[in-house]
């Protein structure tokens, strides 16, 4: 729990915040000028800092480097004073405990830097033991070249030490490269250090130059976080060291760590540059749910397609052809990279409409064994009385063939030599002759029984709308019962619902998983703030709709925090209220 450090927005495990001190600072950030050490317990007795609001004030002290053994750590252990001003408490990852403060340094930093999984293994360990409101701080590692992948992990804190020290032995530091002084012709940067001649230029002033080119990067990722774009960053930055991919890489593989704080839904757009973008939780949260969660309610075929660049799909040139042809006589399922498949009823969900991806024509092995693996799955939950794949070859038909022959399918194919030639059209229309098209009305049920499985859980859709009736247009679909009473709304924005009161009374009362939180005996107006709530569905995720409960008022809402951080935290918003009622 803290009184002096407040998360404002979130990108996955990294935060934008504010360290809360007479003159506050946003972080991610250097805290060189606001930290003062009360200094080690090894080498004497140290009295209790006065301390007061205007710095950080780092607690007396015992660190332990990387590999000390747990019973020595144990046996020199230093519980921090209780105190009321802005503090940090060193910790130890191997035996890190919450000890009350805002903040907590890592003593054994050193001994992870350069090395992939114990970078993440540090990180996630301490991340995970402190409260979630809390500051995490690295001392004495912060370069240009490696802060993003480090605020990306989760740590909030810096000072310029590594920087300054590097510039003194003549190594000039770029987000890029550590060049050594005497090897530079020119100063590549324009910061007030590098306004000289290169002749003039000091190891004095290269240490100024390194601290402000850490300050700078730190700025481009304080605005990465605030876009939601900063993996986005990370993919491109961590290229310029082995090292550091390995970490991004090994970071991924954390999964509950990483997906506990990633968002359901954001406004930023996913661009899929790199192979690792697969890997990234908004991507294998979409396909786990699509293979677990959602079921095609659908009696006709199946026609696979390939994605377009317009998005949603079926606004595109392309599928108005596929439509034209196939005439609601099949169920649409669009393949892509790097999303895997995407039933046409979850085309507007979260990220199925808002990623963007590199065209080149060919596919490489990393996309075809991911797709062809999440087609498969899929194929493996849902019957289709027969599977048409309307795919080119350049890769598409390849990825399908490969899960025809594994499950032993039967899979016609239609397109001649391009998707949308007359031909291959008029093939695809052939292949469908004799079918009955299926109603407007049963589309759209359908739709939203859909969405309600991928948001809440499998069998959700048919639990909450099992006899509901629809108005309004795709893709702004209004929810209705018989006694046409408004349960919920599609948000075409997200390709999710948004519950009414009564929605969400109908969701408490079914057997779909509900995602709950218990607030404290006030009316909420707006907002709920963290200090307000009792406790909260530890399966909440930033972005989903929750119900809102207390002694005086039944709401829903939108959560601005994860279910346990609700429940930790002191301080901001844990979720917006979008309809509230007094009891």
């Amino acid at each position: 729990m803290t009184d002096y450090f407040e998360v404002h927005e979130r990108d996955g495990a990294a935060r934008v915040g504010e360290l809360r001190l007479s003159s506050p600072l946003t972080t991610p950030a250097l805290v060189d000028d606001v930290l003062e050490d009360a200094g080690s317990l090894w080498s004497g007795d140290r009295e209790r800092p006065a301390g007061d609001d205007s710095q950080l004030t780092v607690l007396p002290h015992r660190a332990f480097p990387g590999g000390t053994p747990a019973e020595v750590q144990e046996s020199f252990a230093v519980d921090a004073p209780d105190v009321d001003y802005p503090s940090v408490a060193v910790v130890s990852s191997e035996t890190v405990a919450p000890q009350g403060t805002d903040a907590y340094a890592l003593s054994d930093v050193q001994s992870a830097m350069g090395h992939g999984a114990a970078l993440v293994e540090a990180v996630v360990d301490v991340r995970e033991a402190i409260p979630t409101d809390t500051a995490l701080l690295f001392s004495g590692v912060a370069t240009p070249r490696n802060v993003a992948l480090l605020a990306y992990a989760g740590v909030d804190l810096f000072d310029g030490t590594a920087a300054a020290v590097k510039g003194t032995e003549g190594r000039y530091l770029t987000t890029d490269e550590a060049y050594f002084l005497e090897d530079l012709d020119e100063l590549p940067c324009s910061c007030p250090a590098c306004q000289q001649p290169r002749e003039e230029f000091t190891r004095a002033d290269c240490a100024e130059h390194n601290v402000s080119a850490l300050e700078s990067e730190l700025a481009i990722v304080r605005r990465r976080i605030r876009d939601g774009r900063l993996r986005d960053y990370v993919e491109g930055q961590a290229r310029h060291d082995q090292w550091l991919t390995a970490a991004m890489r090994e970071l991924d593989d954390q999964w509950g760590y990483l997906e506990e704080r990633t968002p359901i839904l954001r406004d930023a757009r996913i661009d899929a540059a790199t192979a690792d973008t697969i890997r990234r939780v908004e991507i294998q949260r979409f396909a786990d749910r699509v293979t677990t969660r959602y079921r095609n309610r659908f009696r006709n075929p199946l026609v696979l397609v390939p994605c377009s660049a317009a998005k949603p799909y079926s606004e595109s040139q392309s599928h108005r052809q596929f439509h034209d042809a196939i005439q609601w006589r099949a169920h649409l399922v669009s393949m892509t990279s790097p999303i895997g498949v995407v039933p046409q009823e979850l085309e507007t969900t979260y990220p199925a409409q808002h990623y963007d991806t590199v065209v080149t024509g060919r596919w490489s092995e990393d996309e075809k064994q991911f797709v062809s693996e999440v087609l498969g799955r899929y194929l493996e939950r849902n019957e289709y009385p027969e599977i048409i794949a309307h795919v080119p070859d350049e890769g598409y038909r390849d990825i399908v063939e490969r899960v025809e022959e594994r499950l032993a399918l039967d899979v016609t194919y239609t397109v001649a030599d391009h998707p949308t030639d007359d031909e291959s059209l008029a093939n695809l229309s052939s292949a469908l002759s004799g079918e009955l098209k299926y109603s407007k009305r049963e589309r759209e049920h359908n739709t939203v029984r859909a969405i309600a499985d991928y948001l809440l859980g499998d069998g959700a859709g048919d639990d909450l709308f099992a006899n509901i009736q629809t108005t309004s247009r795709y893709p702004k679909i209004q929810v209705r019962d018989p006694d046409d009473t408004q349960l919920a709304t599609m948000v075409p924005q997200y390709g999710t619902l948004s519950f009414t009161l009564a929605g969400a009374r109908r969701w408490l009362e079914s057997d779909a998983p509900t995602k709950r939180v218990e607030i404290d005996g006030f009316v909420p107006h707006g907002s709920v703030l963290a200090p307000g709530v009792v406790d909260a569905d530890e399966d909440i995720r930033v972005g989903d709709e929750v119900v809102v409960e207390g002694p005086k008022a039944f709401a829903v809402g939108r959560a601005e925090m994860f279910g346990r951080e609700m429940a930790e935290s002191t301080r901001g918003i844990a979720c917006e209220i979008r309809h509230v009622e007094e009891t």
